[in-house]
């Protein structure tokens, strides 16, 4: 199996769109291609065939090469907790709770199950795309570096490394990161991808003779800007909101300290009558028709901290003019009336009392719920397709009025008066058909019909389109 590997200067200096783009690239030829991270600390997840979970930038990924996420294609998870700590995921499954110090000590065994995967992965596929972390350049974290060339230096492959020129500087981004590099480092990066780049590249070209004469390396691609782009996001949010002419529902999303798959909330990005605003700290929820609480990795402490921004009597000044409230996952159980986590799953064990909105009671417990699940909502039979990712169990009056019947199970609850709403399941309004439905219970007269997943199948489409332009892809082929 032949791996490539592609590392950035920077975080989100576009390696997951690069890696997104090359495996559907090469799966257009007909190569059997799958997309890997040794590493990813990151709070947006998928649930994937075996049962794991890895990040959803990764899950992305494996759409492209068209093949069904594995939970070894991302073998190290890292979902912060709190600034020092982390709920470590190895291949998938749950494997503890570590700070920073006890994680960076414990990268030999996370490097045994790196290379687990990577070689169970070989005897499936071609090719690999591996995506680093962060930047190759992070000094303090080179000793038992897994996440970037590290790993390329394990597995003995060829490095292509990322710039934003957005940002400004990307030429002493892509020499300063190259400088601090090892020898054998160095000579393993076989070229440069110049990402997000603006105007006339006449006016660049003199910057790529000079940045390939300095370090006898090619660029590879300078990529253009995608204007729009949209798909799901590693970790960060992104805050700029297009203008839309029907701005009929106005949904606003506290974006809490550890948001967790706030890529659930992509699909209402896309919908032309819905403005989407995410809500940061310091700042009063605004007039809106929906609050959506979104997921959690630490709901106690987020819940604490949603309170102290004063977001509590917000929330009920909304509800007590009409507006409507959902809570998905970890804002699903802080709609209840308890959060109780007595041994520490998600930060300091304790029990916090709830926005009092739903009768339930949630208690944290072992064994983290992992599952893709489909059904329909109650009452009206649309189908809903989504998955979960929790840990806690919750029960009490409000569960008797559920949001969707799944077959195995009913999910979710519903307000007497049908103003407060609650589930577990994320991605729910990635299907046409549940986000039409979902967005009408919220309010949303005669809405439009989006179908988010054959959004997202466009937009890869357009990602590759853009490489196959841009990019010398018979360079990327020799090199692998």
């Amino acid at each position: 199996m032949a791996t490539l590997m592609i590392q950035g200067t920077t975080s989100d200096a576009g390696k997951s769109t690069v890696v997104a783009g090359l495996c559907r690239v090469l799966k257009r030829r007909g190569i059997a291609v799958a997309p890997f991270k040794p590493q990813n600390m990151a709070l947006n997840s998928a649930v994937t065939s075996d049962g794991g979970e890895i990040g959803r930038s990764t899950a992305l990924q494996a759409q492209a090469a068209g093949v069904v996420p594995h939970s070894d294609m991302n073998p190290v998870l890292l979902k912060p907790e709190t600034d020092r700590g982390a709920q470590v995921i190895l291949r998938g499954k749950v494997h503890g709770h570590m700070d920073a110090l006890d994680y960076h000590a414990f990268k030999r065994t996370a490097k045994e199950s790196v290379m687990a995967a990577w070689q169970a992965l070989e005897s499936r596929f071609d090719v690999m795309i591996a995506e680093g972390a962060g930047s190759p350049a992070e000094i303090n974290l080179r000793k038992g570096d897994i996440a970037n060339m590290g790993f390329a230096e394990a597995v003995d492959c060829p490095v292509l490394l990322v710039g934003d020129i957005d940002r400004g500087g990307v030429f002493a981004q892509l020499v300063g990161t190259l400088a601090l590099l090892s020898e054998s480092e160095q000579a393993r990066t076989k070229g440069f991808i110049i990402n997000r780049f603006r105007g006339d590249i006449a006016l660049l070209n003199p910057g790529l003779e000079w940045l390939e004469a300095r370090t006898a390396k090619p660029v590879l691609g300078t990529l253009p800007y995608l204007q729009g782009l949209l798909l799901d996001a590693e970790d960060s949010i992104g805050l700029t909101h297009a203008q839309k002419e029907a701005q009929t529902l106005k949904v606003v999303v506290p974006a809490l300290p550890r948001i967790s798959n706030h890529t659930d909330f992509d699909p209402l990005r896309l919908h032309p009558q819905v403005t989407l605003t995410f809500i940061g700290p310091g700042s009063p929820i605004p007039p809106a028709d929906v609050i959506i609480l979104p997921g959690s990795k630490s709901t106690a402490s987020d819940l604490a901290w949603l309170k102290r921004q004063g977001w509590e009597e917000g929330i009920n000044r909304h509800l007590r003019y009409g507006g409507k409230v959902l809570g998905i996952c970890g804002g699903f159980q802080m709609l209840g009336e308890w959060v109780d986590d007595p041994e520490g799953l998600e930060g300091k064990p304790g029990k916090i009392a709830g926005l009092g909105l739903l009768p339930l009671t949630t208690r944290m417990v072992s064994g983290k719920q992992l599952r893709n699940v489909s059904g329909v909502m109650v009452p009206d039979g649309t189908q809903v397709i989504g998955y979960e990712i929790h840990n806690g169990v919750s029960e009490g009056a409000a569960l008797s009025q559920p949001l969707f019947n799944l077959g195995s199970h009913q999910d979710g609850a519903v307000s007497g008066d049908g103003r407060v709403m609650g589930t577990y399941l994320h991605g729910l309004f990635d299907h046409p058909d549940a986000c039409h439905s979902l967005l009408t219970r919220l309010g949303l007269t005669e809405a439009a019909t989006v179908d988010y997943r054959a959004h997202r199948e466009r937009e890869i489409d357009r990602l590759a389109d853009t490489l196959e332009a841009h990019m010398d892809i018979d360079a990327v082929m020799k090199l692998l």
